[in-house]
């Protein structure tokens, strides 16, 4: 990675793109056009734009792209079920055809949230395109139905009743309208956050834009009742790339205390806790992730390199 004293090569205003993926228009954004590729996934209810912050610097160093996945942001937002389900498998597709259509190369990819099982599942279905992966205070998915029996006994006996609820159309789609508004994402915000003052207008507007799009209700109200497919602990030990993980110590819906046990696994090399930060620290605490991020992806090609070197000196 550069020091502080050398003069940062110039980068290139960021390019909005639109890919056809099955039919369908996937939106992405990319800075850069020399290093390693970088790949940016959102978590649930935001987009590439939730990466505004980390594009321009890491594109300074990195190809650094940021997708927006089916069914947000202003990627196409077809009808659950058709042609396909909103599901980490649908997504980890999307990520592993991304990285050969678009990319063209093997990648690194970070996550948040959401986006992070998003990342490891890609890694798991196509481990020769990716290269390492970064998390963002992934999803612990502590309702799934497998750890319901984790949960205090009052949510394990009301989660499946609301999500019952949310299936009927009228109820479902009320709910959602309640949701999409400007207070409501701004409130929702400054709980995810630790720091408050990173939720500005201009946030909620980014989330809140995507939201009012044909289809986004059905979005919305499929992946809050969905409680299966796989968990980070499914995945990990099936990784054959480094992973890095940071985890905002203010997080309220991701416990830094439940995720540390991930760090056990023995693909991952780093567990780094931000102190003061919540559930977004792409977006709440740039100056920290940012060059976190490059001395990791750094490291980790050095590190091929060496590695490299030394089976070919051995062969």
């Amino acid at each position: 990675m550069c020091s502080e004293e050398q003069p940062l090569p110039s980068v290139p205003a960021k390019v909005e793109h639109h890919w056809q993926w099955r039919a369908l228009s996937i939106r992405y954004q990319q800075v850069g056009s020399i290093g390693p590729a970088v790949l940016l996934i959102h978590g649930f209810g935001a987009s590439s734009d939730h990466w505004r912050k980390n594009l321009p610097v890491l594109g300074q160093h990195c190809r650094a792209y940021a997708v927006d996945l089916l069914g947000f942001g202003g990627s196409a937002k077809p009808r659950p079920g058709v042609p396909l389900p909103y599901t980490f498998e649908t997504w980890g597709s999307l990520v592993v055809d991304f990285v050969k259509e678009v990319i063209g190369e093997p990648v690194y990819l970070v996550g948040n949230s959401i986006g992070c099982i998003v990342a490891l599942q890609a890694a798991v279905m196509d481990p020769t395109s990716v290269l390492g992966v970064a998390m963002l205070d992934p999803s612990l998915r502590l309702l799934h139905e497998r750890k319901q029996q984790q949960i205090p006994w009052w949510r394990r006996w009301s989660t499946p009743l609301i999500q019952t609820l949310l299936g009927w159309p009228l109820l479902g789609h009320f709910f959602f309208a309640q949701v999409a508004q400007a207070g409501a994402i701004k409130n929702i915000l400054l709980q995810a956050y630790g720091r408050k003052e990173a939720v500005t207008d201009e946030l909620v507007q980014t989330l809140l834009k995507p939201a009012r799009d044909p289809g986004a209700a059905e979005v919305f109200l499929a992946f809050v009742r969905y409680s299966q497919g796989p968990l980070a602990e499914d995945l990990l030990p099936q990784l054959t790339c480094p992973v890095l993980i940071l985890w905002g110590e203010a997080d309220p819906w991701e416990p830094i205390a439940l995720g540390r046990a991930l760090a056990e696994f023995p693909c991952v090399v780093g567990f780094i806790p931000l102190a003061g930060v919540g559930h977004c620290p792409q977006d709440e605490a740039p100056e920290l992730v940012n060059p976190l991020l490059l001395d990791w992806i750094h490291g980790s090609l050095s590190k091929s390199k060496q590695d490299s070197t030394a089976a070919s000196a051995n062969g």
